[in-house]
Formats: C-alpha cells, structure tokens, sequence
C-alpha cells in the first residue's frame, strides 16, 4: 500500500501552497541530518517528507496525485500502449515533473524552490544541499505498461512511445521478451531534484496472442491444415514461421495429429517451431470425392476410439 505524503508533512488534504511549504519548513528545520546528525530515524522522516513536498508542491502533480493518476512515489497508476489509440493515453502517461521533479522543475506557476527553503533554514550559501548533500535527490521513477505484438516479442523490434509532456521515448525490445518482463530506461523519468540524477523509465510488456502461433517455453508451436490430398501423396508447402514462411515437407500418409518440427524457427532463433497437421475436407464435398469413397477397399480403416 502506497504512503500517503499528506501525512507525512502532517497536513490535510486540503492544505494550501503555504500550509505546505510552511509544514515542509517546520519539518526540515527539525529533521535535517546536518541538525540531528547520526539520527537515522530522522533522516528517514526527513527524506520522506522531502519527498512528500516535492509532490504536493508542485500543482500538477499534486494534482494528478489527487485525481489518483499516480501513486505517491510518482509511479503511473494509467497504462497506455504502443497502438493507434494511444492518443488517449497521453492524457494519463508520465507527467514531467513530480516528486523527483523537484521544486520548479514543472509547469506549476506556484512551485517552490528548496534551495531558497534550506538558505531561509541554514543560512545563505548552503545552497540546498547541506554538508550530507540532502538536497539533492534523485529523480522518482517512472513505471509504464506497453503492449506489443507476438512477433515482436520472439524477434525483437524498436517501439517509439509518447509521454503526456510531448517527450518520446524509443524503447528497444529484446527478442524472447514475455509478458510481465520489465525493462529500465536509465535516466529517462522523472528529473532530480538540485541537479540530482533522474529516474529511470520502467515499461512493463504486454505480449498480445496470435492468431494461430502459440509459445511454450523457448518453443513455437502452431496448427496447419493440410488437403487430403497433401496428406495422402505428400507434398512440399509453405508454412509460417515467426521469422517468415519456409517450406515444408509433408509425408506421405500424413494423419491428423502427426508434429513436424522445424529446427531453430522458435523464439529468438533458440528454441524449435512444432507444426501439428490436421488433415481437413473441403468445404462442399463433391460427387467425384463422394464416388471414389465408395470405391474405396473393404479394409478396416476406421479410427481408434476411446471408448465410451
């Protein structure tokens, strides 16, 4: 469960601009390392509550925050992906300024500088970051959700995504990526804080099914109809692979359930790709097909059943 930063500064959720900055002051003239030194539980009031300020004093994330488009660590609570209808998305995908935006660093006209905060506490010349350097802080991170197709997924591919500030990222996916995999973005989330280093961008991937291929491990496999024609004689035929169509041999006599196996044609050139035939009747039967069935000899060709 996600910390609440009103707390933290021991305002409401109602406070004004002022109230917070004056929460933030009040707390930092009390808690900061170079007042309480060797205090770990102070320091960890403290960068909490600088956190917590860095949040809420800025207007729009403050605001994306109350609306519950992110969490209190600035995280993306909205998930968008890579396809057409992402335009909706931008409304909810990464803000540019939050809690490792720092005081000024976003569109809010009222955003609060901390190294005016920490002159005003320390003195001038502290240059907001004190002797323990606790001004400045890294940038929050940025966490996404991005879906993207089965074959991208088994052959790599570069994706561009749109952040809600106009800023783009190119996201590289590496072949054999799963659902659920994470990749990091270094240094593209939020920004640091006192010239602190930003975030990162962690995108969650999303793999959407194919049609007809399906992934077991390092493994593709796949269904195939085939004529009865093709089964009965054998035939050479074009067969899909993730990597593009190679030609296949059917043996002769070929029935339904019978696997062939393609070497090296599975995920990312590692794993193997299984073809299960499935012997298949055309759709109108005619009365040439129908006549050569009669014809057929009297031998016992009929399925073995389970019984019952």
């Amino acid at each position: 469960m996600s910390w609440d930063p009103y707390a933290s500064l021991g305002v409401s959720r109602t406070a004004t601009a002022d109230e917070i900055r004056r929460a933030y002051r009040s707390l930092a003239k009390e808690l900061h390392p170079d007042v309480r030194p060797n205090d770990k539980v102070a320091e960890d009031k403290f960068k909490r509550a600088t956190a917590a300020f860095n949040l809420l004093s800025d207007p729009v994330t403050k605001q994306r925050f109350d609306r519950g488009e992110i969490d209190a660590d600035g995280n993306e609570r909205m998930a968008f992906n890579s396809r057409p209808r992402q335009q909706g998305a931008r409304q909810h995908a990464g803000a540019g300024a939050g809690p490792g935006a720092g005081a000024g660093a976003g569109p809010g006209a009222d955003a609060f500088d901390l190294g005016d905060i920490f002159s005003d506490l320390f003195g001038p010349g502290f240059g907001g970051a004190g002797r323990g350097g606790y001004g400045r802080m890294r940038g929050r991170d940025m966490r996404f959700t991005l879906e993207i197709d089965f074959l991208d997924s088994i052959n790599g591919a570069r994706r561009r995504i749109s952040l809600a500030e106009g800023r783009t990222l190119d996201v590289a996916i590496p072949a054999g990526v799963e659902t659920g995999q994470v990749l990091r973005l270094k240094n593209q989330g939020g920004p640091g804080v006192q010239g602190g280093p930003a975030g990162d961008a962690l995108v969650e991937l999303n793999v959407r099914p194919h049609a007809f291929f399906r992934r077991e491990g390092q493994d593709v496999h796949m269904d195939l109809n085939i004529s009865l024609t093709e089964a009965v004689e054998g035939a050479k035929i074009q067969a899909p692979t993730p990597g593009g169509p190679v030609t296949l041999t059917i043996p002769a006599g070929s029935n339904t359930g019978k696997t062939l196996r393609l070497k090296g044609k599975g995920v990312a050139g590692q794993g193997d790709q299984f073809v299960r035939l499935q012997v298949v009747l055309p759709e109108n039967v005619d009365d040439d097909l129908k006549k050569f069935v009669k014809k057929w000899p009297k031998r016992d060709y009929t399925p073995t059943r389970p019984a019952g």
